[in-house]
Order: C-alpha cells, then structure tokens, then sequence
C-alpha cells in the first residue's frame, strides 16, 4: 500500500493509495478546515451529528491504515476525492473553496501519474524542494525511494505479506545498521508523525540505503522465501550497513548517527551553515 503526505497551505494531509485512487484522512481534512485543537474529537462528534441526520456522508468513510503520531499504521476514517467533497459541505470554513479547487488538481494529478509515472517522481522532487531540501539531499532520497521500493516489491514476491511484516523486517535492518529501530530512531530526533528519512543526513541516507539494498541482494542471491528467512536476510544486510557505518565513524571520529531533524530550519540552510569555508589569502582561495 504506497502512503504519502501531501501539504496545503503548510498544513500535511495523510493519503493512501487505495483501489487505483487517493483516499485522503478524514481527521487530517477537519484539522486543515476547521484549525481544531483536537481535530479527532471535532470529526467524531460531526460523524455522530451526520449519523442522526442521516447522512449519507458517513458511508463514503473507510478505515485504512494510516500512519499515526506514534509511528504506527493505525486505521483512520479515510475518503476519496468525492467523500472529501461530501465533508467538506458539512463544515462551515473559510478555506473550504481554496480547498476544493486543492482536491480538485490533486486528484487530476493522480490520473496523470497513472498514464505518465515519472510525473509522480517528478512531483515528489517538487514537494521536496518546496519544503526547503537541497538538491544534493533529494537525489539521495529519491534514490532511496527507489531502493526502498525494490525492496519491499522482492519481499512480496518472497512470501512477505505485507505490513506488519514490512515493518519488523525494516526494523532489523535499522537495528543492525544503527543500533536502533525506527521508533527508538525518530524518538533520538525528537520526531512524532513526521516521516524518519525526511529528518536523516545525507550519511544516515546513504546507509539506509546500504542497508535495504545489501538484504535485496541477499534475498534474491540465497533465494531465500518466507518471512523467517528474509528476517534472516534483513539482519544481515543491516550489520553490512552497520560495520561499515562503524568503520567510518572510527577513522573520521565522528558518529553517522545525529539527533539533528529539519524541524524549525530547512535542510538546505543547515547545509550552508555546516558546509566548510575556504579562505581566501591575497585574492585566491587557500589549499
């Protein structure tokens, strides 16, 4: 199931790809719309006002697995294109026009991402930047994107079923390469709901991606099928991640692993703050 984040006005809306189309968090829609403290409590007392109208709205609601704050994949009330337009109606909201004319070019971009895939990496790049990443960092994420794709695609056709099996493999590989999973690693960044890899260094990149492309490798070169033998097969692509991210560290005396996240100041910015600066001596650059 592809999950993934899209933003309006600064504000992020869960959505998951679901019978060829996106179904958008319900929860998520009520918080942009309505700017509620508790955009979940606003959403369950208008579902139980909608219930006593009669409303039909309610039906167009479906519980997918959604990442939750707490890094979990938990079901929420989710709607497609049209239920969100039915929900939309039932809140009085400033934004509701802006966010209907949003909706709208958002859905049409998945029907071109249907017919054309590059258009959806492509956009994915646009986000990125927007979002203040460098283009160093987002050629490493995408390609990451692309190893972590391959990944999952050769654990299904190994007998894999899906989450939550995904999860526990990718946590393998996390602990043997970093010493952590990924919740105990997004708790190190001071994360919540937001994504890891959004929040990780070009290293910490670079090593995911060892990591998850050394357990492809093995997969498929020891044939290995079933879940038990990729749990096999992810700790031992994590520890080649691990003993060479070790390895680094001791001859550049410095840890891959940082608490550093992109919260409060875009990627691209810290780039140049931490980039080294060359010295000019009588107008030419010091060796």
């Amino acid at each position: 199931m592809e999950t993934r984040l899209v933003v309006f006005q600064n504000k992020e809306i869960r959505r998951t790809l679901h019978n060829g189309e996106w179904w958008f968090s319900v929860v998520d829609v009520c918080g942009v719309l309505t700017e509620s403290a508790d955009a979940g409590a606003y959403w369950r007392k208008l579902k139980q006002r909608l219930n006593q109208e009669g409303s039909e709205v309610v039906t167009f609601c479906h519980g997918l697995k959604l990442t939750a704050p707490d890094g979990k994949l938990r079901a929420t009330d989710c709607a497609n294109t049209e239920g969100i337009f039915r929900v939309i109606q039932s809140i009085p909201s400033p934004k509701a026009e802006p966010f209907k004319r949003w909706l709208a070019k958002v859905g049409y971009e998945r029907v071109q991402e249907i017919e054309d895939p590059e258009l959806a990496t492509q956009r994915t790049r646009e986000l990125y930047k927007a979002k203040g990443y460098s283009d160093t960092w987002i050629e490493k994420r995408m390609r990451g994107i692309a190893i972590r794709a391959e990944l999952t695609e050769e654990w299904n056709n190994r007998g894999v079923k899906g989450e939550p099996e995904y999860a526990i493999l990718t946590a393998e590989i996390s602990k043997a390469a970093f010493g952590m999973t990924p919740g105990e690693y997004k708790k190190f960044k001071g994360l919540e709901r937001e994504n890891l890899r959004d929040h990780m260094t070009d290293l910490e990149l670079i090593f995911s991606m060892l990591g998850e492309a050394a357990t492809t490798e093995i997969a498929r070169k020891q044939d290995v099928q079933g879940f038990k033998e990729n749990k096999v097969a992810a700790n031992k692509g994590g520890r080649i991640a691990g003993e060479a991210r070790v390895k680094l560290e001791l001859e550049t005396g410095e840890r891959v692993l940082t608490p550093e996240n992109y919260l409060t100041e875009p990627e691209s910015k810290k780039r140049l703050k931490n980039s080294p600066r060359i010295p000019f001596v009588k107008g030419r650059r010091k060796p």
